[in-house]
């Protein structure tokens, strides 16, 4: 893995190793030598420290294409700068803090075991370097490869949390997209019903308006010139407006569907659904209050549908539980609310995408659709239908 984190890893490691880069050039510009036990020594000549930096932060901001052979390239190649400027490495505080760094990534990106023996081409820089340094010892090469191990260690190690957060916010992104395009075809695929039961409904009504027309046309008199080119105007383009609607509800029709000829259910057929469902293993108890209406037919096959979907998802999801159905009838609208006592799991099924096309088949006519767990346990699925006045 190439990376540190987003938006950090993309560019915040290479402009940390680049400001690292600029303090060593800055320090040591401004302190050329180095003084030790009273005596002084030259850090280096400024052109060799300069393209060593330099080529440390490109291989740096170079890991992700060469991986872990970058940062090991870079640590390795500032040990070689030992032999030019045997001072410049060790006594520089900065070059120290550039020198951990890419031993810190290089344990972070290091993953098969060729790419961990990379540790020792790090180690062996940093022996070169103790080395060549004037005050060079045991002690010094102790504490050199010490650090440079820690720094490796802690880069390793950090990369097991980071992985795991990674891959789950990968998972998180992945399945968040198919949730949002499981809902949008549950929508899309609501529509389309909706739109093939409307066209059954319509064309039904427009069928009947068609031939009554045409009925009444040829019991007119052949004097009733203009009542007769009237209703051929009248049949005329009730045909049209059939061949128009089968034509656009065909676009949305899958391939292999199959036209359906039996008659749309609704609230008439109320009790044959209750009856299913408890010969399916779902007491239901049906409670209608308020005088009966007659209802426009999408709105019918609307309220249909929403028993039906609160009931299914209650057999299905609800576990052993008693389902209560309640239909309220009132001047201006129509109350359903379908409740059951199962075990409160079923509630994941409240924002699922069957109710997701439901709420969608009730904006169509103006109502809306409400659902979720019960502080008692259970599930509620509440909805309402404006019908005003029955025409």
């Amino acid at each position: 893995m190439a990376d540190l984190g987003a938006p950090f890893g993309r560019h915040g490691v290479s402009v940390i190793a680049a400001c690292f880069a600029v303090g060593a050039l800055v320090e040591h510009i401004a302190s050329p030598t180095v003084t030790l036990n009273g005596r002084t020594y030259d850090r280096g000549s400024d052109a060799v420290v300069a393209a060593i930096l330099c080529a440390a932060v490109v291989l740096v901001a170079l890991r992700g294409v060469l991986g872990v052979w970058a940062p090991i390239s870079a640590g390795a190649l500032i040990g070689i700068a030992s032999l030019p400027a045997p001072v410049w490495v060790l006594e520089s505080a900065f070059v120290f803090l550039l020198v951990m760094l890419t031993c810190g990534i290089s344990g972070y990106l290091a993953v098969s075991r060729i790419e961990r023996a990379g540790l020792l081409v790090l180690l062996a820089s940093g022996s070169l370097a103790a080395w060549r340094h004037p005050e060079g010892g045991w002690g010094r090469w102790g504490s050199v490869i010490a650090f440079m191990s820690v720094a490796w260690v802690v880069g390793a190690l950090i990369r097991g949390p980071v992985v795991r957060a990674r891959s789950a916010e990968e998972r998180a992104i992945l399945l968040e997209e198919e949730q949002a395009a499981a809902a949008w075809q549950a929508l899309a695929a609501e529509r389309r019903r909706i739109a093939r039961e409307l066209h059954d409904i319509i064309a039904h009504s427009v069928s009947v308006m068609t031939v009554q027309a045409g009925a009444v046309r040829r019991l007119l008199a052949p004097s009733q010139t203009r009542e007769r080119d009237s209703l051929l105007s009248v049949e005329r383009t009730g045909r049209e407006a059939m061949t128009e609607m089968r034509r656009l509800v065909g676009l949305l029709k899958e391939d292999d569907a199959m036209p359906s000829y039996a008659p749309q259910p609704g609230m008439q057929t109320l009790d044959a659904l209750i009856v299913t469902m408890r010969a399916a293993g779902l007491p239901v108890e049906l409670d209608v209050q308020g005088e009966r209406r007659e209802l426009p037919p999408g709105v019918d096959l609307a309220a249909f549908r929403v028993v039906q979907e609160a009931l299914t998802n209650a057999l299905k999801h609800a576990g052993p539980a008693r389902a209560r159905v309640q239909i309220h009838w009132t001047d201006d609208g129509l109350w359903i609310e379908v409740a059951d006592d199962g075990s409160t799991s079923s509630a994941g099924s409240g924002n699922g995408y069957g109710q997701a096309g439901m709420r969608e088949r009730l904006r169509v006519y103006g109502g809306h659709l409400d659902s979720g767990p019960r502080a008692d346990g259970g599930y509620t699925v509440r909805a309402y239908l404006p019908i005003g006045t029955a025409s």
